[in-house]
């Protein structure tokens, strides 16, 4: 009996090691992460793109696209909508954390944006945009060339706190993250009739990664010399899109789509990195959540189907608006029908940092 209850005590004791070996891993690469990027003298994050970063931007914005009211924000830092498409924080935000530098990271539009904001770091981004600058123009949000615009109000601001030469400095040494694409399929190609017209799918995927290449070199040429790209998701997976095409599995025709796009975004990226002397960094955002729809159990998850806000099968933004959510959205992949959870960010952010490495940082 003894015998047996010791077994049983050792097979505990190693189930809870086990338990807690993930958590060490993310210690330890968050401040491998940290100890680099002191050494190397990484300034702050700077954000352009879409929902999936955008912290506020479209709360001054006049556009439909907005998600500063409740129940987004229910879980974020002081439990109140800031206009970050989440329940709480974003990927970007966690990033930054982990880098030393802010718990969140400010949109540049907030009118209450502080010296201290500018110096650790801004997003440009506006949720609804996308590569394709026609994107952003069918629900009135930044475009990334009015994101470009606004980065050079930014350096204007920096350069007035600190003085040029030691702006420029600041912004060489800033991490640059670009995350966007997921609305030039969803919100432009499959529901407005004007690129199909004037694109086959293939060449609109090349038309997108074109205006990628285009917008990195304008960054390029503004001061950015550390540059990580975020890759669509699989969008075949996303609660709305498998409403709308009527399947309960994920729509395999999409997420061919998000993996042919991500493959182009990766070639090209390894090309600037060459011609540019980019430092860079992809975030494979496709497999980081595939892995978590197909094996929830390893990240703590439960429920990767629906999001938590009101069906979870087709509200997003307006239509989210003061709807009950679910109880736990920690055990969920996502929070509304297209945007994940403040805990799958932050499985994304993580998986993101392990990647981070002296190619990146040095």
């Amino acid at each position: 009996m003894r015998a047996g209850a010791e077994a049983a005590a050792a097979a505990a004791g190693v189930a809870a090691l086990l338990a807690l070996m993930p958590l060490l891993a993310q210690a330890i690469a968050i401040d491998r992460v940290r100890q680099l990027a002191a050494k190397n003298n990484v300034t702050c994050v700077l954000v352009f793109g879409d929902s999936s970063v955008d912290s506020g931007n479209n709360n001054v914005l006049q556009t439909t696209m907005k998600s500063n009211f409740p129940p987004y924000g229910r879980d974020f830092l002081n439990g109140r909508p800031t206009g970050r498409f989440c329940n709480g924080r974003l990927a970007t935000d966690f990033i930054a954390e982990a880098l030393g530098y802010t718990k969140a990271i400010p949109a540049f539009l907030d009118p209450k944006l502080t010296k201290s904001d500018v110096l650790h770091g801004v997003s440009f981004a506006s949720a609804a945009s996308g590569y394709d600058d026609f994107t952003a123009n069918i629900s009135t949000v930044l475009s990334v060339s009015k994101q470009l615009e606004y980065f050079l109000h930014y350096k204007i601001h920096l350069s007035k706190f600190v003085g040029g030469k030691k702006a420029e400095e600041i912004i060489n040494n800033a991490v640059f993250v670009v995350s966007m694409g997921t609305n030039d399929f969803i919100q432009n190609y499959y529901l407005d009739p004007t690129r199909p017209k004037q694109y086959s799918l293939q060449a609109y995927l090349n038309f997108l990664i074109s205006c990628m290449s285009r917008d990195i070199q304008e960054m390029h040429r503004l001061g950015a010399r550390r540059l990580v790209i975020v890759g669509i998701p699989p969008l075949g997976c996303l609660p709305l899109v498998k409403t709308l095409m009527d399947t309960a599995t994920c729509h395999q025709d999409y997420n061919k789509i998000s993996s042919s796009f991500n493959s182009l975004t990766r070639r090209r990226l390894d090309s600037l990195r060459k011609s540019k002397g980019l430092k860079t960094a992809f975030v494979d955002a496709y497999a980081i959540i595939q892995d978590a729809i197909n094996r929830p159990g390893r990240y703590g998850l439960t429920e990767t189907t629906k999001g938590c806000c009101g069906t979870g099968t087709v509200e997003y933004g307006e239509s989210c608006k003061g709807l009950t959510t679910c109880s736990e959205p920690e055990k969920y992949v996502f929070w509304d029908a297209v945007h994940p959870t403040e805990k799958m960010y932050k499985i994304l952010a993580l998986e993101a940092i392990a990647s981070f490495d002296e190619s990146l940082l040095a």
